[in-house]
């Protein structure tokens, strides 16, 4: 439960995000716990120009009942790349680091300071390295990851509501229902958009249109799609079969056959050799 001074601050802080929103960072507060911001999110929808451009990911703040004189839990749960989905983050501004945290920091201070940490290419506990083209294909994938849960809406049981247990352990696997919960009307969004641009929320890939043989010209997010094979997980690791194949696109003829490249040097060395014995004997 929030001491009077933490939830006094948190209300006006919020009160100030929304007046004036950190730039990409759409926050909210949890109903039912001012402590919890189950409504991050992180869109990439405009510049600045990354390989999470046109991505969505969200995540919490849990904050502590003595905020401000100690830092929030971080987790961001879509896989973007970056981050182990909902891992704790250990950053200066999160609860791994209580003593560094300065208490004139405040709730748009730490989202701003998780914006620029996830753009740069600094590494911590819940972070995770890959290419550019692996983050480009999931923050292509990041929709319909959100609202389908990883591609598992299909087996959800009619009727099941999804509530903030667990909300800090998000997995693919829930059908999207958390997401759903705590953004409706983005999910609404994300589901039109899947219809409009045929990404089937089992696979996401896209459905080929039966009345068109022509390939048709689509946004960038939806051409991403093409490349990816059937089948997703939450974690980086469970995507990259799709990531290669990017990967192997753009590298180089020598990168991707560099075992050809070494048996060459090695008999063009031997050969040498062996012609300078002759010429000496």
């Amino acid at each position: 439960m929030a001491t009077r001074a933490a939830h006094k601050r948190l209300t006006r802080e919020y009160q100030n995000i929304q007046k004036t929103p950190p730039p990409f960072i759409v926050a909210h507060p949890s109903e039912t716990n001012i402590l919890e911001i189950n409504k991050v999110a992180l869109h990439f929808d405009r510049p600045p120009k990354t390989p999470y451009e046109n991505g969505q990911y969200w995540g919490t703040l849990i904050f502590p009942p003595e905020y401000p004189f100690a830092p929030p839990a971080i987790r961001m749960h879509t896989p973007s790349g970056r981050f182990q989905p909902s891992t704790r983050l250990c950053l200066s501004i999160s609860d791994f680091h209580p003593k560094s945290f300065n208490p004139a920091w405040e709730v748009s201070t730490i989202l701003i300071g998780l914006l620029s940490f996830m753009t740069s290419e600094e590494m911590t506990t819940g972070s995770v390295s890959a290419s550019e083209s692996e983050r480009r294909l999931l923050a292509a994938r990041s929709r319909w990851w959100n609202s389908t849960g990883g591609g598992s809406h299909s087996g959800v049981s009619a009727g099941v509501t999804a509530t903030s247990k667990g909300i800090n352990n998000i997995k693919a696997g829930d059908g999207g229902l958390k997401f759903r919960t705590e953004w409706t009307e983005t999910d609404q969004e994300n589901w039109k958009w899947m219809k409009d641009n045929r990404i089937d929320t089992a696979t996401g890939q896209i459905i080929p249109d039966p009345n068109s043989l022509a390939v048709n010209n689509c946004s960038p997010e939806t051409s991403a799609f093409r490349r990816r094979p059937v089948g997703s997980g939450p974690r980086l690791g469970a995507v990259m079969e799709g990531g290669q194949v990017a990967r192997e696109a753009g590298q180089s003829w020598i990168r991707r056959h560099k075992f050809l490249v070494v048996l060459a040097v090695i008999f063009g060395y031997a050969l040498v050799t062996r012609l300078y014995q002759d010429i000496q004997g």
